[in-house]
């Protein structure tokens, strides 16, 4: 359960503030391979998110900065950056799939 105690108002000092997000962060993961999994388990479902490494950036920078918001403003931005490269990753893959593509091949002229 969440804490009951109000973010912080006061910036972070210097010292523990966090760093800046790394590139890689703005990348989702290849969700072909871990869907290609998911569908070869016979277990319980479980949810697979590509960008999963950018949300848990982003939620150990609210922990590190006592949940200020405006201090993760770049975490937040490189998760949501992320997210929308894979649904564009996706949108362009069933396009190509409705072309008779197999999904992640190339289209050549």
């Amino acid at each position: 359960m969440a804490s009951q105690v109000p973010p912080s108002t006061k910036p972070t000092p210097l010292a523990f503030r966090p760093l800046p997000p790394a590139a890689d962060l703005y990348e989702p993961e290849d969700y072909r391979e871990a869907f290609a999994e998911h569908k070869t388990h016979t277990g319980a479902s479980k949810f697979k998110d590509p960008c999963a490494k950018a949300s848990k950036a982003s939620l150990q920078c609210l922990e590190q900065t006592r949940y200020n918001r405006g201090e993760c403003y770049e975490y937040f931005k490189a998760y949501r950056e992320c997210k929308k490269r894979w649904v564009d990753q996706r949108k362009a893959d069933n396009a190509g799939q409705r072309r008779g593509q197999a999904p992640g091949q190339e289209q050549t002229q």
